[in-house]
């Protein structure tokens, strides 16, 4: 045996005999399934902590002394509320999935992870309806993430693992069975979830968020509910609703005002739908068909696209391969910049109310939160506005789940409702002894 052969020999036992004293054979057998889940998937579990908006400093507009007399600071009324949940990361760059109510009306929210690092987040989209939201934090490596699986083949009684934020006790891990399919839960006359998994894994307060894995480290449901007059019983969002809804969530079309035309769904990033006369129908891509790569880089599913797709800028070309039946073929695609619709127009046609923004000394001189922009200037008398009692003042956070801090936002957020449509409003109430967020569906004007 030659001498470099005979030294590597040496190495390779001592890796070995150093790896068995580390895990010895009494220690592996240890070693569950839900051990090697936690394992797996720890570093992508995230804390979520955030301020709910209750400190407000109020201008004394209205008030008769104070029209008369400069009174100098304004009146500050301060109670921040916190609160604590929990969220997994689903892309390297920094994609985070939680709960709609875990970020509902906050003003800062907070991502922890295992290690301690805290950083700042920003709410891409949230649905109050589903229960989901999607945050975003900056990062400059990329990041452990979780697979998403599928929920149309979970089994009543396998193994499932929650891992999460319960009662603020960081990254926690608890086991189960899956114990029901399709459960619906009523929390209130108009808020029902529908089609849960129901689970015996325990589920605490500020464990919403969270993710609920099969003992292959796939996500296959976000832990969203517990039911407070019974132990062990926790309910999750199915993973397949989430691939549903990320097409809209992630929606680029609105968010950096372009028109693209292609809708992408799913673990293997299939097209679900080509918009009539857009880049996509003009290019010959259908539905049906499989999106394998984006400007050359290998595609995962349909997470990997749109997050791909945001980084575009409008007016790029785009080189997409895709796959019908047995042939690859290659496409290319521009994004067509879209003028932005008038904000303050929709606002005034669809609700009634006159929108303004806050300039900038008025943000400087109060310290408004960067999710605060846009309030009420006036109320048409008898508009939807004004029989929903929005009152001039109040400050606008999202309509239409879409968070608006500027009338651009309005007008992305406002133009695809139609006359008579239902929309979703959340707001504070500032000019008031005592602030306070509120949430309202109210109709359009037809």
């Amino acid at each position: 045996m030659k001498p470099i052969t005979r030294s590597l020999v040496c190495l390779s036992c001592l890796v070995t005999l150093i790896a068995a004293a580390a895990n010895p054979p009494e220690r592996q057998r240890r070693r569950s399934p839900v051990v090697e889940v936690f394992d797996q998937c720890r570093n992508a579990v995230v804390n979520i902590s955030t301020t709910r908006i209750q400190r407000v400093r109020m201008l004394r507009h209205g008030s008769l002394w104070g029209d008369i007399f400069d009174f100098g600071r304004p009146f500050i009324h301060e109670r921040p509320v916190h609160s604590v949940g929990s969220g997994v990361l689903i892309h390297e760059d920094g994609y985070i999935i939680t709960n709609a109510h875990v970020v509902a009306q906050t003003s800062d929210v907070h991502v922890i992870f295992a290690d301690g690092r805290t950083v700042d987040a920003k709410i891409v989209s949230a649905d109050s309806e589903y229960d989901l939201a999607v945050l975003k934090i900056e990062t400059d490596q990329p990041l452990p993430y979780v697979k998403l699986g599928r929920s149309d083949d979970i089994m009543v009684g396998e193994t499932v693992v929650a891992v999460g934020n319960p009662l603020g006790l960081q990254h926690s891990v608890t086991s189960g069975i899956v114990s029901a399919l399709g459960r619906d839960l009523r929390f209130s006359k108009d808020v029902i979830y529908s089609d849960l998994i129901q689970t015996d894994a325990a589920i605490n307060p500020g464990n919403s968020g969270g993710p609920l894995l099969n003992v292959n480290a796939e996500l296959i449901g976000i832990n969203t509910a517990i039911r407070g007059d019974a132990q062990n019983v926790g309910f999750a969002i199915p993973v397949d609703r989430l691939w549903n809804l990320l097409p809209s969530m992630l929606d680029i079309e609105r968010s950096q005002r372009v028109r693209f035309g292609l809708e992408v769904g799913g673990p293997n990033a299939q097209v679900v739908a080509v918009h009539p006369d857009s880049p996509a129908a003009k290019a010959g891509l259908r539905r049906g068909d499989r999106i394998i790569s984006f400007q050359g880089d290998r595609l995962r599913d349909a997470i990997d696209y749109y997050v791909h797709l945001l980084e575009q800028k409008p007016g790029q070309t785009i080189r997409l391969t895709y796959q019908r039946g047995e042939k690859t073929r290659t496409a290319k695609l521009t994004l067509q910049p879209v003028p932005p619709p008038n904000g303050r127009e929709l606002a005034q046609q669809l609700l009634g109310v006159r929108l303004d923004e806050y300039d900038a000394f008025t943000r400087r001189k109060y310290d408004l939160p960067q999710d605060v922009g846009v309030f009420v200037d006036e109320v048409e008398p008898n508009s939807p506005a004004d029989r929903a009692r929005i009152v001039p003042g109040d400050v606008i956070l999202r309509l239409n789940r879409v968070s608006v801090t500027t009338l651009a936002n309005v007008g992305l957020a406002l133009e695809d409702v139609r006359p008579g449509e239902k929309i979703d409003i959340h707001g504070l109430r500032v000019r008031t002894d005592s602030p306070f967020a509120w949430t309202i569906e109210i109709p359009t004007r037809r």
